[in-house]
């Protein structure tokens, strides 16, 4: 190419002398490249020469130079096949050139992309979802109930029993309610790899993606994301780019996962009985809006870039071989069980023994009300105001803080505050049941082929939104799974629809659960793990403060104006840190890519 070229003349003068047995004009292209072999021989003015010839190429000819350089190789290597070959006939199109006219197609290469989607997100949500209760009901009787148990018997001290059996049994509990999920997710992404499909899918989205700076390739993990968002990280390492990799885990928490589904329903059938199924649409939508967002802001910011075009080699398709698929999913989720089990154990140890810790430094395991965590909770309430969480709300914002264990936890943190305040306001005392070792794993068993025999239902309904429809409180209930009194103190509680929205979107973009940023600090590192935990967080508080500070404009409009003019200033604020920041962290840099 002849602006690479004319680069190469301008950088080869600058090499030195002593390099011996190194063709000068390819150690020169190498450079531009970005090869690490090449780069070792340059020295500081040469590196910046080479940072500025890179950029110099990608802004005249719209390409990096490493995407020139390999299309031209390309394109002499068939030149030379071209001459060299001789054809007694024309060939015949093979099946997978067939196949590929279709799915390649530029009307339908997507739809039939998102139908793939459709199918994996079908298969591990539902399919893979019908174990969860298993799995969780099952851990619950061993590691939490059946542990716990034990350790009394043996005369075990309660704190010893709270940070053993609620901790760490705990922490192993909610590790595996994510097993089946994830399992089931990494068996159709193994299919469909081994099969030869994913490679096109990548194709697909390209075009589309790069308008916020990703490759086509980095779709998948954002729809993944739908499911859950643990695997969805995990499936960031199909991207070659370490800044691409970055911007899609930062984008991913938004991206709604079934685990925040249950939480809708609650509210919807709380607050919106009759729209509830637009409610929670609504709520995909500004996930969806929140990530393309983080995207678009990160890619003039913190993370400059253009992405990066890629080269791949289309395999031909075959049928998956089972030990093939069985092998790769296992090894990819005893990864996750491994790395991503460690802090969620750690986390949610920390997280129950606040819980049953009184500020006296007792344990009283059974009375959030007065427990750290509790107190902590009805403290931090003012902090929350400003989005219509008053002080008697403050188990709202319990259970913002346990939903940072895992989004469904929201749920079960409500039901069982609120039902224990209304039990007290009406002098009603809760009974435990004795512990049942085998009912509880009979229980567990039980609800597979219960659940199996749902998956029919929700074959055209795989995000659930049905669930949202339902009208009446006492189904709400029971599909939730909360006690109907949660209802009432609920509506008591919360500042009408208004309040009930912005905490919706407060649990729609906060800090996403401890696997997710678990996942994060193994694929990326603690720190961006961190400031994924601090970015979620600063824009579910904007958003939803925004949101009612404007819709409650008329009852105080000054307060209103106040607060809606500090976010704006904050965020202009943090935005000119993220760019300044990003220009720090790329300042004398020389762009290397891995792989192309």
């Amino acid at each position: 190419d002849e602006v690479v070229e004319q680069a190469v003349a301008k950088l080869r003068p600058m090499l030195p002398d002593r390099i011996e047995r190194i063709n000068s004009h390819w150690l020169a292209l190498k450079m531009l490249e970005g090869d690490d072999f090449a780069l070792q021989y340059a020295d500081e003015a040469t590196r910046k020469e080479v940072d500025r010839l890179v950029h110099c190429i990608a802004d005249r000819a719209g390409e990096d130079p490493d995407m020139l350089i390999a299309d031209t190789r390309y394109s002499h290597a068939h030149a030379i096949a071209q001459q060299a070959q001789k054809e007694a006939g024309k060939l015949g199109k093979t099946l997978t050139d067939k196949i590929d006219k279709i799915v390649l197609s530029p009307v339908l290469g997507i739809p039939i992309f998102l139908f793939v989607m459709y199918l994996m997100f079908l298969f591990a949500i539902n399919f893979g979802g019908a174990f969860v209760d298993f799995f969780d009901g099952a851990a619950q009787t061993i590691f939490v109930d059946g542990f716990g148990d034990l350790l009394t018997r043996i005369g075990t001290p309660d704190w010893l029993v709270v940070l053993l059996a609620n901790g760490a049994g705990g922490g192993i509990q909610i590790v595996a309610t994510f097993i089946p999920i994830i399992a089931g997710l990494y068996l159709f992404l193994s299919a469909v790899e081994d099969s030869g499909y994913m490679a096109r899918a990548a194709f697909v989205m390209d075009k589309s993606m790069r308008a916020i700076g990703l490759p086509g390739k980095a779709f998948v993990p954002l729809i993944v994301g739908f499911g859950c968002n643990v695997p969805a990280i995990m499936a960031t390492r199909t991207l070659e780019n370490e800044r691409e990799r970055k911007l899609t885990m930062l984008m991913n928490p938004f991206m709604s996962c079934g685990a925040r589904l249950p939480v809708y329903v609650l509210f919807a059938a709380a607050f919106f009985p009759h729209n509830g199924q637009n409610l929670v649409f609504g709520l995909y939508i500004i996930g969806i809006l929140a990530a393309i967002g983080t995207g678009m802001l990160m890619k003039k910011t913190l993370l400059p870039g253009i992405s990066t075009g890629f080269m791949m080699e289309l395999p031909p398709y075959h049928i998956p071989k089972l030990k093939g698929i069985l092998l790769r999913t296992w090894d990819r989720l005893k990864g996750f069980i491994k790395d991503a089990g460690k802090v969620i154990i750690v986390m949610v140890m920390v997280i129950n023994t606040l819980s049953a810790i009184n500020m006296q430094g007792r344990f009283a395991h059974g009375d959030t009300e007065h427990s750290v965590l509790g107190v902590v909770s009805q403290t931090a309430t003012p902090l929350f105001a400003p989005m219509g969480i008053h002080q008697d709300n403050w188990p709202a914002v319990l259970g913002i803080f346990t939903g940072i264990m895992a989004k469904e936890v929201v749920v079960g943190t409500l039901d069982a505050i609120y039902t224990q305040l209304a039990q007290d306001e009406a002098g009603i005392t809760a009974e435990q049941e004795p512990f049942r070792f085998w009912q509880g794993i009979k229980n567990a068993i039980a609800t597979v082929p219960e659940n199996l025999a749902d998956v029919k239902d929700a074959l055209l309904d795989p995000l659930g939104l049905g669930s949202a429809n339902i009208t009446t409180q006492e189904a709400a209930a029971r599909d939730s799974g909360v006690d109907k009194a949660v209802f009432g103190a609920m509506v008591k509680r919360f500042d009408g629809q208004i309040g009930a929205f912005a905490y919706l979107l407060f649990v729609l973009l906060y800090f996403p659960c401890v696997a997710t940023i678990g996942a994060i600090s193994r694929e990326a590192g603690l720190r961006w793990a961190l400031f994924t935990g601090f970015w979620t967080t600063s824009t579910a508080y904007v958003v939803s403060v925004l949101f009612y500070q404007i819709a409650s404009w008329s009852r105080h409009p000054a307060s209103s104006a106040a607060w809606v003019a500090a976010l704006l200033l904050y965020l202009g604020v943090l935005i000119l840190a993220l760019k300044k920041w990003g220009q720090k962290d790329t300042a004398g840099e020389i762009p290397v890519r891995i792989g192309a």
